[in-house]
């Protein structure tokens, strides 16, 4: 006898459910090699770990391990991870608060845990200063001081993020805060609250990894032929009430994803990269480069299937043709197949929601005026036999030489340009900014909260608002650096220092 789902979806996964004419599973398996022999496989929800109190603070223990991972049927891949095969444990924190993270590598190479969209001490940043000998223990402490929203760790090692990340050394951050919680927002963990950790890979016909080291990866980043979300293909989650929050986190080495519903639904956002905004924003697709995060509430309440699928977009500017949109409204062309990211079936039963509050948090407006002054930083890359390296302001990463320095307790304005042919995601270290404009035009409504990752089309130019505060060490520094993971370990990063 047919299961429900096989009833809803038709058997083997053809898809049989239609909204509005439109099939669900449309181009499910649109995607030729191994991936095409996975099965739908039940929503995996990363384990929490919230800690141990331990006098004034709360204490987690990671372990960076080998492990064996189940991502195709029937074969075994070899992965990475932190206290499990692959991907680590979400990591569940409360603003405010004094943490300490112990980390023991027991990985035969150096590596390292940043913590990402985190204002930290420098010397706890968890960059390339920070590694992690194999056999050795390092242990991060501060006070939690983000806004409640996702956050998320991953490998920052010297020249190998890109593989360590690939191989599965990256985990999910929930930061909850009283501001945030007061509020009639889904937050049951593993029921109205689900964080999507999505990654793209490609597999051998063994079922291992493949991890490019071709020019070609090298100039558009490493990029996969198949999903990844929480470590498992095309998941299914039954929904039992009529709101659901998803938290997005593009965790991909390189590629660029527009987020949507086959069945043109619409989903409204309720905060970024570094907590909520100051008010949801309707959308009907939202694009997140690598390093950023969203968080969005779906109306479930007709009852039916739904699916959430990436298109992936275009990177590159070919024969003179630059990647088409405007970064402001977040509007580019996809390129390729669309992956499925998660598939929604509605249980026999569902509570009703709570309405969604027209009013989120108060955000001050972004005031320029404030700044002490203003740093350019101009993003470049090769392009085919004209030469030259990946770089920030004509320079390479070099692990000796401080590239900026800023004051304790001064606001500046950062201006990031495009020189390249290809976008490029700019992440900063220990702050979350606020964008001014790009290209002279305001952010949209998706963009106007706080940020730590900013995506800058090529030929774009992108002015940021950042204070600096709480920490000083001359010489210890923080990172900025483009997140596509292939681009930052071959070069294209630079160091500065916050000095009283």
């Amino acid at each position: 006898m047919p299961t429900r789902r096989q009833t809803l979806w038709g058997i083997g996964g053809a898809a049989v459910a239609t909204v509005g004419g439109l099939s669900l599973l449309s181009n499910l398996r649109s995607h030729a090699g191994p991936s095409a022999s996975a099965v739908q496989s039940s929503f995996k929800l990363p384990e929490r770990l919230k800690g141990t109190r331990k006098g004034a603070e709360t204490v987690y223990d990671l372990q960076l391990q080998t492990g064996t991972s189940n991502f195709l049927e029937g074969l075994k891949t070899e992965t990475i991870g932190i206290n499990q095969p692959y991907l680590g444990p979400l990591l569940e924190m409360q603003s405010g608060e004094r943490v300490k993270l112990n980390v023991h590598n027991t990985l035969d190479e150096t590596a390292t845990l940043h913590w990402h969209g985190f204002h930290l001490p420098a010397r706890f940043d968890g960059n390339p200063h920070q590694a992690i000998a194999p056999g050795e223990t390092w242990s991060a402490q501060f006070v939690v001081r983000q806004r409640g929203g996702l956050y998320w760790y991953h490998s920052h090692a010297h020249k190998r993020s890109g593989p360590q990340v690939y191989r599965g050394l990256a985990g999910p951050i929930y930061v909850r805060d009283e501001e945030s919680d007061a509020l009639d927002l889904p937050s049951e963990y593993g029921v109205t609250d689900l964080p999507l950790i999505v990654q793209d890979r490609a597999f051998q016909r063994d079922g291992q990894l493949i991890y490019g080291t071709s020019m070609h990866t090298l100039m558009m980043g490493m990029l996969g032929d198949t999903l990844l979300v929480n470590g498992a293909i095309d998941p299914v989650f039954e929904y039992t009430t009529d709101l659901l929050r998803l938290r997005l986190l593009n965790g991909s080495n390189a590629r660029i994803y527009r987020f949507s519903f086959n069945d043109g639904r619409s989903m409204r956002q309720i905060a970024s990269d570094g907590g909520l905004l100051a008010a949801p924003v309707p959308l009907t697709d939202i694009i997140l480069s690598p390093g950023e995060r969203a968080e969005i509430l779906v109306d479930l309440s007709n009852g039916q299937p739904a699916q959430l699928v990436a298109h992936p977009v275009q990177n590159s500017m070919m024969g003179g043709r630059m990647m088409r949109g405007r970064m402001g409204n977040r509007q580019m062309r996809g390129s390729g197949p669309e992956f499925p990211v998660l598939s929604l079936l509605p249980a026999p039963t569902r509570r009703s929601a709570e309405p969604v509050p027209e009013k989120l948090l108060q955000l001050p407006r972004p005031n320029p005026a404030a700044a002490v002054r203003t740093r350019r930083f101009v993003m470049n890359m090769p392009m085919g036999m004209m030469g030259g390296g990946f770089t920030i302001n004509g320079k390479t990463m070099d692990m000796n030489r401080i590239d900026e320095r800023v004051k304790l307790d001064t606001s500046e304005i950062w201006q990031i340009e495009n020189t390249s042919m290809m976008a490029h995601p700019f992440h900063i270290h220990d702050v979350q900014f606020r964008i001014l404009d790009r290209n002279g035009r305001p952010p949209s409504a998706a963009e106007s909260g706080l940020k730590d990752t900013v995506l800058v089309a090529p030929g774009e130019t992108v002015r940021l608002l950042l204070a600096f505060s709480d920490y000083s060490d001359p010489n210890t520094p923080y990172m900025y650096h483009c997140h596509i993971l292939e681009h930052e370990d071959a070069g294209m990063m630079g160091q500065f220092t916050v000095e009283a």
